[in-house]
């Protein structure tokens, strides 16, 4: 991207505006929602499920991060790509980003719904979701600084939110007054720590990737960023420990509080312990506080969604008309386009009203895979080049190169679990038709006089 280009962008997003939202990208519906398949399959081995997980996003943060810092460019995943590696490297992985983004934001559409039914049941999922996706847009249609202010009332709403459970929850088990079942003993007392062995604590990794899907969020915003040499390296630092807190420790209180084979699905487990707890009213605060996680996770991702397709229309990848940027500094063009996609989500939850979110995660999960595996293969290719230049980083990654191949190991592995899970084998097999309609799409790009 030019330096024209870059100034377009309104840097607008402060310290505190970077710092949550890094976090918001962390704290969505992976955790109040799609916990409650990684408890069954793996039981209380869910905690270290999520511990190992948050580490190999933190290995790769670490990774975008060094790229971040020494260029703070929309559309960073793909801008280094086709710098350092080569061009169809920065096609691919722009666009997988995109559909990325563009199937969480779907997915978090589709968990709206099902957290207003906890209210309103006779509420059709769609109908929640058509009201969530205008209100999202009009915000990220308005200024940098308003999608800013937004995100960081949001993930404050989560934060308190998550420290008073965790606060709530062990006053509760501390008292006595969770009831019987209640115990930490909860954690090895019912069939142990690992009551489906390794294989369920393994076959559970692929669902709490999709967890982390978002977490790279704080990449994107760095050309945003008032002082991105100062805050982005800030941001990525502490995400670990808000990992090891709001999901190990969220999880412990959670599992301690109900047996977790009596954990049902069909909603947010937070919300339906408390309420079988007989603390109705802590449960529909909590109702309310996961719907604002889901509606923070999906800001974010429109966000996100809309920088990199700007990204990818000032390299020429895309249309030169999603490159438009308004007076206030916002890719209108880019914003517009991402949401019409993603109003397909709208019709998923119509046709599909209960597979549209399992069906969603899985090829979320799949898009992940290819797009931590490319940053870690990505983050060689910068490395390489700054050794040659002999040029020291501001922000160096952790152990390099071994994280990097520990990283494309474990999303390698991640791919193997999805395969062996029936419910998502198709996400597998659709990777390799996906990467031949991009490989295509490019050809025919490249055949286009310039």
């Amino acid at each position: 991207m030019s330096s024209q280009q870059h100034r377009k962008l309104k840097n607008e997003l402060s310290n505190r505006h970077i710092q949550l939202i890094a976090l918001g990208g962390s704290i969505g519906t992976g955790l109040f929602l799609g916990i409650s398949q990684t408890i069954k399959l793996a039981g209380p081995s869910v905690i270290l499920g999520y511990a190992i997980a948050g580490l190999i996003a933190f290995f790769m943060m670490r990774q975008l991060g060094e790229m971040v810092v020494e260029e703070p460019v929309s559309g960073s995943f793909s801008f280094f790509a086709y710098k350092y590696w080569n061009p169809f490297a920065g096609f691919m992985s722009g666009w997988n980003y995109w559909v990325l983004n563009v199937l969480v934001c779907m997915a978090e559409l589709s968990a709206i719904g099902l957290y207003v039914q906890y209210w309103w049941p006779e509420i059709p999922n769609w109908v929640s979701a058509l009201g969530f996706f205008i209100l999202i847009n009009v915000i990220n249609l308005m200024h940098v600084k308003v999608f800013g202010e937004v995100e960081f009332f949001f993930s404050i709403i989560k934060i308190l939110a998550i420290i008073g459970m965790i606060g709530f929850g062990a006053y509760l088990l501390a008292s006595g007054h969770a009831g019987e079942t209640a115990s930490v003993s909860n954690l090895w007392a019912l069939g142990g720590f690992f009551p489906n062995g390794w294989e369920g604590l393994v076959m559970a990794m692929a669902i709490i990737m999709f967890s982390f899907g978002g977490i790279e969020l704080v990449g994107i915003a760095a050309a945003e960023a008032k002082h991105p040499t100062q805050t982005i390296p800030k941001a990525i630092n502490q995400i670990v420990y808000r990992i090891l807190l709001f999901y190990v420790g969220t999880i412990f209180i959670l599992l301690s509080l109900y047996p977790w084979n009596q954990i049902a699905e069909g909603g947010s487990p937070f919300v339906l312990i408390f309420d079988s707890l007989g603390n109705v009213g802590v449960a529909t605060i909590l109702n309310f506080i996961v719907l604002t996680a889901a509606i923070s996770v999906y800001n974010g991702t429109s966000y996100a969604t809309s920088r990199m397709l700007l990204g990818l229309a000032q390299q020429g990848n895309a249309p030169r008309v999603l490159g438009k940027i308004n007076s206030r500094g916002i890719p209108y063009a880019a914003i517009l386009c991402s949401a019409v996609v993603t109003a397909i989500c709208v019709l998923l939850n119509y046709l599909f009203p209960d597979k549209a979110f399992k069906l969603l995660m899985s090829l979320v999960v799949s898009a992940i895979v290819i797009n931590w595996m490319m940053l870690s293969l990505t983050h060689i290719k910068f490395k390489q080049k700054m050794l040659q230049l002999k040029k020291v980083s501001i922000f160096p990654s952790i152990a390099y190169p071994i994280t990097n191949y520990i990283c494309v190991i474990f999303m390698l592995g991640i791919l193997l679990i999805m395969w062996n899970t029936p419910s998502m084998r198709i996400a597998v097999t659709l990777i390799p038709v996906w990467l031949i309609c991009l490989a295509a799409a490019y050809a025919l790009k490249a055949k286009k006089p310039n």
